[in-house]
């Protein structure tokens, strides 16, 4: 007796190779469809949605969506007016000071637009030819450096000297001596007072930037000094 044997079962569904053609053929369209909705875009209707966006108030209010991230530009305003009038009360206190000191021949400040500039006289700093603080000069030093202990600003120390040239055993030339003087100054301020030493900036310009001819002894005693200048944060240098 012959037994007869039941054919195989076919798989039901479609066939494999079916769905990955499919998931082809879909992402084809997909990319046909993108191509084709990007090359129909109104730009009429684009500038008109632009043109509302940039009418909404909250913008000009608040330059952020988000509440407080960014300063508007009338807080920006306020910032500015208030560094405006601690700069300009900095430059009277030491004014004052230098008044009632008896200290206005031989030390000057003032407001700039580089910020507030203090013009100290050698001879109420160093002794000739050197860059040691004398210690005449630490009361009047103190004073400023508590001027400086709440100022957030960049202070850059400045060497001048006038143009007799020097050589010893350690200043070769004006350049060093004015850069050591700057120095000396700023180790002074960041020793005894709380100011972040990262705020001090030291130059040394020897002779090259005399405020008065040369030509004469008086003359070079006004170029031998050391300015302090508590920069304005709108202030960029142009050198």
């Amino acid at each position: 007796m012959m037994i007869k044997r039941r054919p195989p079962k076919q798989p039901k569904g479609s066939p494999k190779w079916m769905v990955t053609f499919a998931d082809l053929v879909t992402l084809v369209l997909v990319f046909f469809i993108l191509l084709f909705s990007m090359s129909q875009i109104d730009i009429v209707k684009f500038k008109a949605m632009a043109q509302s966006f940039k009418q909404q108030a909250m913008f000009d209010n608040q330059s952020s969506i988000v509440p407080g991230e960014y300063p508007s530009e009338e807080m920006k305003k306020e910032q500015a007016q208030k560094e405006e009038d601690s700069l300009s009360k900095l430059a009277k206190e030491v004014q004052q000071y230098l008044k009632e000191h008896g200290l206005e021949d031989v030390a000057t400040a003032t407001r700039t637009e580089r910020g507030v500039v203090l013009v100290l006289q050698e001879k109420i700093l160093f002794e000739t030819a050197d860059a040691v603080v004398v210690e005449e000069a630490y009361p009047f030093l103190n004073e400023i450096g508590k001027m400086l202990e709440t100022k957030p600003n960049i202070i850059k120390v400045e060497g001048h000297t006038d143009n007799r040239p020097i050589q010893n055993t350690y200043y070769p030339s004006n350049w060093e001596l004015s850069s050591a003087r700057a120095s000396s100054v700023i180790r002074f301020l960041s020793d005894n007072h709380d100011i972040d030493p990262k705020q001090f900036i030291a130059v040394g310009y020897g002779d090259t930037r005399p405020l008065v001819p040369n030509t004469s002894a008086e003359n070079m005693q006004k170029n031998r000094r050391v300015e302090i200048i508590i920069t304005d944060p709108k202030y960029t240098e142009s050198e």
